[in-house]
């Protein structure tokens, strides 16, 4: 429903009443939980050999790698904290982008991610039914329309649970994080333990850590790569600012508890697996805890396969909570059609949102050779990520009276500028494939979009009945006080 037509009866009756926009429900522990659960997926748990494999098994470079990749991260939620806390709107780095560089590169940022990050929260649904159907068939394999069926309930029933309520949401994040950091802490105790009561065996892998052979640029290069893939998602606090009790406070301090969390646990997660398994071991294992727990408690293995399913699940709540903020708040901007933008008259939560993001995605499941096709796009996460400390930098600058209520150290956003332009290059240059070159297209394709219909203003008037239409089907109404107005 268009904004002129302002004699509607719901919103006549809600003047009277409580403004109808997103609440702020979302405290410091419940950030704590979304940004660990985020990054905590199935990764550490399955495969963390990537970055074992590319230095060589040598044990020392690995470990410095992972320490190096952790604090890059760091850097980076830093980054992202003085945003958070200077432009407490929801989108994350769309909001940012759009306000330090303008609207036509923070349209080509969520046409961009309209698509690959449904299909990535499809990918995790799918890996999720994967785990949790396995053990009911053994060795053979699950049914692909069994997975698929679950993968798509599991989804739904996410979707409906961001819809309904963001205090339910939280609560489901921070219970299936806390079960996640439990399985990981069984890892790690049992490492450190092994490592105290197996003196001779386990400490003479880490007496000479860098005696093997040391890779060179390249490797070290692809290396750090993976070590900071396995970090991704540190990002997501800043899509829910909008809802965080005292930003300006509390996603600081949630950064800076979640991420070193982060950073000790991978530490000690992966001196536990060369506690008990050997460089080469790991780097063959299928996955790697489940061979680590046959070794320890081979009577309780099956406690990793289950830990493998609920990490995931708690990857794709988030992933699905933040996703549905990004699409909001570019529907507040007038770059996605405007019923996106309203919230539930009874919850007050982006229920279209949520509906949007959630049939992408499950159109991406039903080929599911579609994702594939998504691997591509995995350098422009990298390119957002450079626009965003760029678009801080640019507003340093601009705007050097914004208030803001914590400031990072000023040569950290230009740091994070270079390492993430070398990190869109990097996989470029080093295995050029013409697929990056489709990608590309793709996001330029936006322009095809954007001129028409967002430079150009380009409207359809039966549109409007649509949206009327489908307004009062699912009672959701525009925000009061949209983002949008405060953000320009």
């Amino acid at each position: 429903m268009g904004k002129e037509e302002n004699n509607d009866p719901k919103d006549v009756q809600r003047k009277g009443k409580a403004k109808i926009q997103l609440k702020r429900n979302i405290g410091y522990f419940d950030g704590v939980s979304f940004i660990i659960g985020s990054i905590v997926g199935a990764g550490i748990f399955v495969s963390p050999t990537g970055v074992l494999k590319h230095s060589l098994l040598n044990v020392g470079v690995a470990l410095t790698i992972w320490t190096a990749s952790g604090l890059v991260s760091l850097m980076g939620a830093l980054c992202y904290a003085e945003l958070g806390t200077a432009l407490p709107f929801s989108g994350g780095e769309y909001s940012h982008i759009k306000r330090g560089l303008g609207s036509l590169p923070a349209f080509v940022f969520i046409w961009t991610a309209t698509f690959t990050k449904p299909a990535s929260n499809a990918a995790r649904a799918l890996l999720f039914a994967e785990y949790a159907t396995q053990p009911f068939y053994g060795i053979c394999p699950a049914p692909d329309v069994l997975k698929k069926c679950l993968a798509l309930a599991v989804l739904w029933s996410l979707g409906i649970l961001n819809g309904l309520s963001v205090k339910m949401s939280a609560w489901v994040q921070t219970v299936f994080t806390l079960l996640k950091m439990m399985a990981l802490s069984v890892i790690a105790v049992g490492g450190i333990v092994l490592l105290v009561t197996r003196q001779k065996e386990s400490l003479a892998r880490f007496e000479d850590m860098f005696s093997s052979e040391i890779p060179n640029a390249s490797q070290i290069a692809e290396a750090f790569f993976q070590g900071l893939y396995a970090y991704g998602g540190w990002w997501s606090l800043n899509y829910m600012a909008e809802e965080m009790k005292r930003p300006s406070r509390n996603i600081p301090l949630t950064v800076m508890t979640a991420v070193p969390a982060v950073i000790v646990f991978y530490l000690l997660v992966n001196i536990s697996y060369l506690t008990v398994l050997t460089p080469k071991e790991i780097v063959s294992s299928v996955a790697v805890a489940v061979t680590w727990a046959d070794r320890v408690i081979p009577s309780v293995a099956w406690i990793i396969p289950l830990s493998v399913a609920v990490s995931i699940f708690g990857a794709l709540n988030c992933s699905m909570f933040t996703l549905g903020r990004l699409s909001y708040a570019g529907s507040q901007s007038g770059h996605l059609p405007l019923l996106i933008s309203m919230l539930n008259v009874h919850s007050c939560t982006p229920a279209p949102a949520m509906i949007f993001s959630t049939t992408i995605a499950s159109i991406f499941i039903i080929p599911s050779d579609l994702i594939m096709l998504t691997n591509y796009f995995g350098f422009s996460a990298w390119l957002m990520t450079g626009l965003t400390c760029a678009s801080l930098i640019v507003l340093r600058y601009r705007e050097p009276h914004l208030h803001r209520p914590y400031k990072v150290f000023l040569p950290v956003p230009f740091m994070m500028v270079a390492m993430s332009f070398f990190l869109v290059l990097a996989p470029i240059v080093w295995s050029p494939n013409m697929q990056y070159v489709y990608a590309f297209l793709f996001m330029l394709g936006s322009f095809i979009i954007y001129l028409p219909f967002i430079h150009f203003k380009l409207h359809f008037p039966f549109l409007d009945k649509i949206t009327c239409h489908l307004q009062l089907l699912l009672e959701v109404c525009p925000a009061d006080g949209p983002a949008e107005g405060k953000c320009e």
